[in-house]
């Protein structure tokens, strides 16, 4: 049973029990010395003994006594719910000792040596034997109640039969103890348990203490069943988080989809307004100076000169578009350029005033991907401050810090509730992107808003974490 426990009660997650299987553990290990000695004395197999006996019998009862301590040791823990109550339970094995030495000490005088040995393993049994194979069936009959609460009532039984092991052991097998002249050892004995029964205590003791290794060894699978049902739901949650991931994914790939989508008919529509329309007056204009060049070369001169600035602001225009799809000042003048050309942009069109912030001692040179992601997540937040916050004011930060780049986008609009976000389980695909990206780099985006205080958006990117995985 020792052994057994030793190589099982390492994997179980209750402390409570573990603790308690430790002690079993000992318990059988030590008895089983007392046993295995004992049996070695009776064939005359141990060196040594007829010289010193009564150092023998000393060694045998302390043996006996400190693998009773120790299995009283194991009753009271498993009656323990904390910490607390488990260091509180040792207070029953160092009583019992004590008890027990004292009896020890008192008796030693009022014997002869030869029946002071008998009387001394008697005592140890009443004393010891006795009430920690009590505490070991009660606590073992606690154990069978935490198992059925946790739904494993099969090894609930298990524990309840080694309980009622336990209680034969104890009450029976150590009540019938050598013939001594303590009471009731005069009176009931393994002699006359030998002579009513037919076959001697120490077969009892024997066949109560397989019964409970059996059932205590049966019960220890509820450590594997225990780890078997923890892989279990971790593989249901890893498979719940990938099916979450592959319906992200899904979506996301949807919504980007829609966005390119989106983005050109955007650019078609702008193309065909304006400089598609530019381009058409153009070549209409075109058409119509040449044919009255030779007639009328002045008015012929005025409608190239009306023609040439059409064409500039054509030129005008299509480079709008372009600095919209790329703007050139992200990768020939940095980002804080680049924020600053779009804030300007924004302005132009609606009337939101924008201001960018740089701070930082220096400016730290940052990679082409970084620079863009960090732009982007900009650019996305300002695009949702015109479309829905109705704000006057729009302040962007760009702080270099030792270990990150820090940008915030604060507007005064009339926020919102983000713990709603969450209720109506519809995502934001504007946030969701900006996390997306920011993620993509060892970053983050936290939001702040509250209904009419405005919105603050703040991303965080390490210098150390750029990656080239940027959409």
């Amino acid at each position: 049973m020792g052994l057994a426990i030793i190589l099982e009660v390492g994997h179980g997650t209750d402390v409570r029990l573990r603790y308690a299987l430790r002690s079993l553990a000992l318990f059988g290990l030590i008895h089983g010395l007392h046993e295995w000695l004992e049996m070695f004395n009776y064939l005359g197999q141990i060196p040594g003994i007829d010289l010193h006996p009564n150092t023998w019998e000393g060694l045998r009862i302390l043996i006996l006594a400190f693998s009773f301590v120790i299995l009283s040791i194991f009753g009271a823990s498993l009656l323990a719910n904390d910490e607390t109550m488990r260091r509180f339970s040792l207070v029953i094995p160092i009583l019992l000792t004590a008890i027990w030495a004292f009896g020890i000490m008192i008796m030693r005088p009022m014997y002869s040596q030869k029946d002071f040995w008998d009387v001394a393993d008697v005592w140890t049994r009443y004393v010891l034997a006795v009430p920690a194979a009590l505490l070991a069936c009660i606590g073992l009959i606690f154990q069978q109640r935490v198992f059925r609460r946790q739904g494993m009532a099969e090894f609930g039984r298990d524990s309840l039969w080694a309980a009622i092991a336990f209680f034969w052991y104890g009450i029976v097998g150590q009540t019938f103890v050598r013939q001594s002249p303590l009471p009731p050892s005069n009176v009931i004995n393994q002699g006359v348990f030998l002579e009513v029964f037919g076959f001697p205590i120490q077969l009892l003791r024997g066949i109560a203490a397989v019964v409970a290794t059996i059932f205590v060894i049966r019960f220890l699978r509820s450590f594997e069943v225990e780890t078997q049902h923890k892989i279990a739901v971790l593989q249901a949650n890893q498979l719940d988080e990938a099916k979450r991931r592959e319906t992200l994914r899904s979506d996301m790939m949807r919504r980007i989809v829609t966005a390119q989508e989106a983005e050109r008919q955007r650019i078609a529509r702008e193309l065909h307004d304006a400089t598609g329309q530019s381009l058409t007056a153009i070549g209409l204009g075109l058409r119509g100076a040449s044919s009255i060049l030779h007639q009328d070369t002045k008015k012929a001169v005025n409608n190239i000169r009306q023609l040439e600035n059409l064409t500039t602001s054509a030129l005008v225009e299509l480079q709008r578009i372009i600095d919209d799809l790329r703007p050139s000042h992200l990768d020939d003048l940095g980002l804080p350029a680049a924020l600053r050309w779009y804030a300007g942009e924004i302005q132009i069109r609606v009337p939101i005033h924008v201001t960018v912030d740089v701070n930082g001692d220096n400016e730290v040179p940052l990679s082409t991907e970084l620079k863009t992601t960090l732009f982007r997540i900009t650019q996305e937040a300002l695009t949702n401050v015109v479309k829905h916050a109705e704000a006057k004011n729009v302040t962007v930060e760009l702080n270099f810090e030792p270990e990150s780049v820090h940008v915030s986008i604060k507007d005064d609009g009339c926020g919102f509730n983000p713990g709603r976000m969450d209720v109506t389980g519809r995502p934001s695909w504007g946030l969701l992107g900006m996390r997306e990206r920011a993620s993509l780099m060892g970053g983050s985006v936290n939001l702040i808003s509250k209904p009419g205080k405005g919105t603050t958006v703040e991303v965080v990117i390490p210098y150390h974490q750029e990656s080239e995985d940027v959409i």
